[in-house]
């Protein structure tokens, strides 16, 4: 019977019989897996070294310091958890879409008593095309009132502003995008405008002005009118005109019925309430987008119409910015170095009645426009006197 080879020798001429090992079976490995395997170990022992070196030195500090930071009680919270709500943003220049920014400006505390000292400002929005050529005027205006205003800028994005640093106008351009009249970018811009001023919590009040606009009081005769009233200043009204009821688009209902149509001035001063609800709306917003199209002439109808919807208990249906329609112009009258007398501001401020939270007042308006850059030197010379700045 033949014998397995590799575990006992045959028995040849006489010898003893030899038995061999098994090692033939178990080959040595081959010496590129030996050099990896060393390869490794090393790398664990270097690893090893200076996981312990490290420990040994600052990393307990920084484990401990890291757990004990993301575990707090209520009273071992810091004051700076509250900062960034309520604190302004540094800087106004943000990353943000449309939609992040509206979504995000959309956040409103549902207990009316802040948890700290609040100071309500007035958010004042330019809405301007380019320059600000009557800008020394408004800085002479809100000289003194700093933390009682603050001011946003929307311009076409190609527009590089050159305030200096000591400039109230410095530094508060937000992103922006191109907006046409009648359109609804314009309405966008004003939204965008109202979205960025709702970032910082302190402001409770928002008046959109334009690069033509002028203040026709002093700060503090503006701030108390605004904080003293009930209402906000939306010009609202039911105009049964072909330029008013004729702009309504039966496919606005079910949302607008022709009932609830509205119409009024672009220029507007609006609490944070309404604010919020501006910037949230979902539902108003793309049937006016779809339906009002010029002729109809979308900024003069859809913050009336959908405010009016809303909340018809906060407006004061009228608008606080003067203008000057009698030229019979589908344009506003504009007023240049010459027209800057005495006599015009007289004409603006006398002869007015309007309801000032529900009572008779002569004082209604609070801006005017329309002031051409040539008007701004005789506007300094004349502000002290007919303005009280």
């Amino acid at each position: 019977m033949q014998t397995r080879s590799g575990s006992v020798g045959s028995l040849e001429e006489g010898k003893e019989p030899v038995f061999t090992t098994r090692t033939a079976q178990f080959k040595t490995p081959p010496l590129r897996v030996l050099q990896l395997f060393g390869l490794y170990l090393a790398i664990c022992i270097a690893f090893s070294i200076i996981s312990v070196y490290t420990i040994q030195h600052f990393g307990i500090y920084s484990v401990i310091t890291t757990v004990k930071s993301n575990f707090v009680t209520c009273n071992e919270e810091s004051d700076d958890s509250l900062d960034r709500w309520r604190k302004p943003p540094s800087n106004l220049l943000h990353s943000m879409s449309d939609k992040e920014l509206f979504w995000r400006a959309s956040f409103a505390p549902r207990i009316n008593k802040y948890p700290f000292l609040r100071v309500p400002k007035i958010a004042f929005m330019f809405l301007t095309k380019g320059p600000l050529p009557l800008s020394p005027l408004w800085e002479r205006f809100f000289r003194g009132h700093e933390g009682l205003y603050s001011v946003y800028i929307h311009s076409l994005p190609s527009f590089k502003a050159e305030f200096p640093p000591s400039s109230m106008f410095y530094g508060r351009h937000i992103p922006s995008q191109v907006s046409e009249w009648g359109k609804m970018s314009m309405c966008d811009a004003e939204r965008r405008l109202i979205a960025n001023a709702l970032l910082d919590i302190s402001n409770e009040w928002f008046i959109l002005v334009s690069e033509s606009c002028i203040p026709l009081y002093n700060f503090s005769v503006i701030y108390h009118y605004i904080k003293k009233s009930k209402y906000s200043f939306i010009d609202s009204f039911d105009d049964p005109r072909p330029v008013g009821r004729g702009r309504y688009n039966e496919s606005m209902a079910p949302e607008v019925a022709l009932a609830q149509w509205r119409k009024g001035s672009q220029w507007f001063e609006i609490d944070r309430r309404l604010a919020i609800n501006i910037v949230e709306d979902i539902k108003f917003y793309p049937k006016f987008k779809r339906f009002c199209r010029p002729e109809c002439y979308v900024d003069e109808h859809y913050l009336p119409t959908m405010l009016t919807i809303q909340a018809p208990n906060l407006l004061a249906n009228r608008s606080i910015t003067w203008v000057d329609w009698s030229r019979g112009d589908a344009h506003p009258a504009t007023f240049g170095s010459a027209d800057i007398s005495e006599e015009l501001f007289i004409r603006i401020h006398e002869g007015n009645e309007c309801r000032y939270n529900k009572q008779p007042s002569s004082i209604c308006f609070l801006f005017a426009r329309k002031f051409a850059p040539s008007a701004l030197e005789p506007l300094l010379e004349i502000a002290p006197k007919v303005l009280g700045f």
